[in-house]
């Protein structure tokens, strides 16, 4: 048999290319054709492609595994805040406001680190995982429109957090605002990957707006 030219393959090739059904009208082809399929033998084209089909099919059932995983864990932790928030609603003063959240948070962030800031403490304390993240230029200007995560630095980390601040390398800084003050809720934890930038916030946001509520339905009885 002669050996076919590179220009013949190359001719070869590119029909093919042009007309990919030729094997749709020729398929008594394919299970004449060989690939390598290293030094025990070859393999048909069919099988090539079958294979080349249960490794991709096998990728996107991992990937939707992953995806229903996620869900399911999102799913969870959006049950658990709900019944935080039952509790939240309930609390008779701040003292036992942030006690609550200490507690739950810690528990369900896996988190080291939880604080209320306001007033002047927010100005300095605000500029965490804001700017280490590559956001805006911190909260000095004020509080940020929705929760931002990030990494966090050791001076930023003891102003969120005090003593509670060493060690701490990432953080969720949720805004609170009610009508006489306003501040951040940080949740704080010693995995500098924890609060990523990329982080979902939708449940910090709507953790910020019933800690909002909260803070403003206790203002009438007088609060530091």
């Amino acid at each position: 048999m002669t050996k076919p030219s590179l220009a013949g393959d190359a001719t070869v090739a590119a029909y093919l290319e042009a007309d990919p059904a030729f094997f749709l009208r020729h398929p008594e082809l394919t299970s004449r054709l060989r690939l390598p399929h290293g030094p025990e033998g070859t393999l048909s084209l069919v099988e090539h492609q079958m294979g080349l089909l249960r490794a991709q099919v096998e990728g996107e059932r991992r990937l939707l595994a992953q995806l229903i995983a996620r869900a399911r864990d999102y799913e969870a932790l959006a049950d658990r805040l709900h019944g935080l928030m039952l509790q939240l609603i309930t609390a008779p003063d701040r003292a036992s406001l942030e006690a609550l959240l200490n507690d739950a948070l810690r528990r369900e962030f896996e988190a080291e680190a939880v604080a209320l800031v306001f007033d002047a403490e927010v100005g300095q304390a605000g500029t965490g995982p804001g700017n280490a993240s590559g956001g805006a230029d911190g909260m000095n200007a004020g509080l940020p429109a929705s929760a931002r995560c990030g990494p966090l630095d050791p001076d930023h980390a003891a102003l969120l957090f005090a003593d509670a601040g060493v060690g701490i390398r990432s953080a969720a800084l949720i805004p609170v605002r009610a009508p006489t003050q306003a501040g951040l809720l940080a949740i704080g934890s010693t995995d500098p990957e924890r609060f990523g930038p990329d982080m979902g916030t939708d449940h910090l946001d709507r953790l910020g707006e019933l800690v909002s509520a909260c803070l403003g339905a206790l203002e009438p009885q007088g609060h530091a």
